[in-house]
């Protein structure tokens, strides 16, 4: 963004601090609703200095990232292992014993 408004100053077209501060917040995804809302809301436009805007939204993405590391380990942590059970009905004693054998050791 910042190379492209360079770009055009060197054309002489130039964009006001508000002006640039208005069309990154109008350009950011969808899933940043909120937090465009809370700035527009909470700061003057007119005097928020751009490095602010950058800063504060830069913040907000190691947030939410952080966020999405954080609920991945616990996700890895609640795995949970379930063993699958049958019943072997033989009418056989000696088979019954070795089952017994076999469910001890296990």
């Amino acid at each position: 963004f910042t190379n492209i408004t360079n770009a055009l100053q060197s054309l002489d077209k130039t964009y006001s601090n508000t002006e640039l501060v208005r069309k990154i917040l109008r350009c950011l995804p969808r899933s940043w609703l909120p937090k465009v809302t809370v700035i527009e809301e909470a700061k003057n436009l007119s005097i928020l200095p751009l490095e602010d805007l950058l800063g504060s939204l830069m913040t907000h993405e190691l947030t939410m990232q952080k966020r999405v590391d954080d609920e991945e380990k616990e996700k890895k942590k609640k795995k949970v292992i379930a063993l699958k059970s049958s019943t072997n009905e033989e009418s056989d004693d000696d088979e019954d014993d070795d089952d017994d054998d076999d469910l001890s050791l296990f």
